[in-house]
């Protein structure tokens, strides 16, 4: 059953959705203000977000791009101007719905997004500028050039290219890659980048994956 998470400050619009979607074969999850809605973004994941604008806490306009890293986000609002449409749908969200709406009409927005959002998750390809990676074949091509990864770099880089705007603890990628607990004196991590870069350069493309000082990597 495929969830989505509904972050919207009017409790009555907030159940009215719910309702309707749950009948039509959905989870539901619901928050009240924009910091309730990232935290219950942080704790688990959600196929869709349907995020209001003028939201208690953290409004809806700071929170679109962080939720769009990770799933598609329809914007119900009141505001119709066309400003307000361009600078949520360049920060990242797939849709913008003014209020007031027909459910039929959000109904069929939110399976539009699904539907493409499933075809992309099939196909397992993700691409960042002259990079290619297919996680169904577990190959890389960079600049044209067949990259030879093992497990761990795979995992790696994969990491990174499904959040190119995000800066990585060594922490996080550890346990991505290696699925276990993280020691904080282990090496792994910068030897790993070291022998990426190294496979890299034949492409080119080694300066792409750039070292955040005190902090981890992320992609340039």
């Amino acid at each position: 059953m495929q969830k989505i998470l509904i972050i919207e400050d009017d409790a009555e619009n907030n159940q009215i959705i719910r309702e309707y979607l749950e009948k039509h074969g959905y989870s539901c999850m619901q928050a009240y203000s924009g910091s309730e809605g990232k935290l219950l973004f942080s704790m688990e994941s959600y196929d869709l977000i349907l995020l209001d604008l003028m939201l208690p806490g953290i409004t809806g306009e700071e929170l679109v791009s962080l939720f769009s890293e990770k799933a598609p986000v329809i914007v119900l609002s009141a505001k119709s101007k066309l400003d307000n449409k361009v600078e949520v749908l360049s920060a990242g969200a797939e849709d913008y719905i003014c209020k007031p709406f027909d459910l039929p009409e959000l109904l069929v927005r939110i399976q539009v997004q699904l539907r493409r959002r499933n075809k992309i998750n099939s196909q397992k390809i993700y691409t960042y500028r002259t990079w290619t990676l297919n996680s169904d074949t577990q190959e890389m091509v960079a600049n044209g050039e067949q990259i030879e990864l093992t497990r761990h770099e795979f995992l790696m880089i994969e990491l990174f290219i499904q959040n190119p705007k995000r800066v990585f603890t060594k922490q996080m990628i550890y346990e991505y890659a290696w699925g276990e607990e993280y020691l904080a004196e282990d090496k792994s991590i910068n030897v790993h980048i070291s022998n990426i870069r190294s496979k890299l350069k034949k492409s080119g493309t080694d300066t792409y994956i750039q070292t955040v000082w005190g902090i981890g990597f992320k992609l340039l």
